[in-house]
């Protein structure tokens, strides 16, 4: 059984870069990436089935379709992606003109458009941008960014979260109902008090927001997983036995199921003995349940 905020690893994946957990409720499934593998997974948890597709190029997030089938955000653009067949289709080129960046996060909101990020692949230059599609077509949202993670949504759809990782920020934006954003703040940020604790605050991975309003964060050499209020106070740490936690997914039929991504990117050969898990998919139960994963509705 599942423990209570006690991360267990459910699928010895030995990712590099593990990513982008969404749930599917038409599945019953998890599905998530490998960034540098190149790589989107499928764990069905009732039989314990995992099953491999092979992206075009370095896929940063997958979304579903609301009637069937998945988006794929890769390096070369945003791919249709049958997971009947495993073909990935292009849909278009984002940023054909900056061969060093790659698409990262992504998140589907409540009204069916598609959001995410594009980032520096060698974590360098503030080439990122955070983009929203829809049927009015691509729009870039925010830039200046080297690592973008997220976005994710409030339950009532009226506040945006994204995440800066590399200055350790996680932002909040008014978001209305035309998809527009506007004033852009500070909602929480590692190392504000200067206090670093035994292993590292680490850095703003992925964000994703509870049933109540509650924004949870994965930390990237942090060694778990943060959970803030709406307000911006640290409410909780979930502590995980691998120091990258990469994002969480709320699944199971209650929501209260959490999966886990992590990595083993940027870990030395000491750091891999220590951590035999590094890569793996891990699991704990919350008290609170998610969000229902959202559907791409235009395409």
């Amino acid at each position: 059984m599942t423990q209570l905020f006690q991360p267990t690893c459910i699928l010895d994946l030995k990712a590099t870069l593990g990513e982008g957990p969404v749930w599917s409720v038409r599945d019953h499934a998890l599905w998530f990436v490998d960034i540098k593998q190149k790589r989107v997974h499928r764990y069905d948890p009732d039989i314990g089935a995992h099953r491999t597709y092979h992206a075009p190029s370095e896929p940063g997030f997958v979304a579903p379709k609301i009637h069937g089938g998945f988006i794929v955000g890769c390096k070369t653009g945003l791919y249709d992606f049958d997971p009947v067949t495993g073909n990935f289709t292009l849909l278009t080129h984002v940023e054909a003109g900056l061969p060093t960046n790659r698409l990262n996060d992504g998140f589907v909101d409540a009204q069916g458009r598609l959001w995410f990020g594009s980032m520096d692949d060698d974590e360098e230059r503030p080439t990122g941008k955070l983009y929203r599609y829809d049927m009015r077509g691509l729009k870039v949202m925010d830039e200046d960014y080297v690592i973008t993670n997220g976005p994710a949504v409030s339950p009532d759809g009226k506040t945006l979260y994204h995440n800066d990782t590399l200055k350790k920020h996680i932002y909040a934006f008014d978001l209305d109902a035309d998809g527009e954003i506007n004033n852009k703040r500070l909602f929480a940020q590692l190392d504000a008090d200067g206090h670093t604790p035994p292993h590292g605050e680490g850095y703003m991975d992925g964000p994703i927001v509870d049933s109540e309003g509650n924004v949870w964060v994965g930390l990237f050499f942090g060694w778990g997983v943060n959970v803030y209020a709406p307000d911006g106070r640290l409410i909780r740490k979930v502590d995980f036995p691998v120091s990258n936690v990469t994002k969480i997914a709320f699944g199971g039929r209650d929501l209260k199921t959490v999966y886990a991504t992590t990595a083993a990117k940027g870990l030395t050969v000491d750091d891999l003995t220590a951590q035999p898990l590094a890569g793996g998919l891990f699991s704990f139960r919350s008290d609170i349940a998610g969000q229902a994963q959202n559907d791409i509705a235009f395409l």
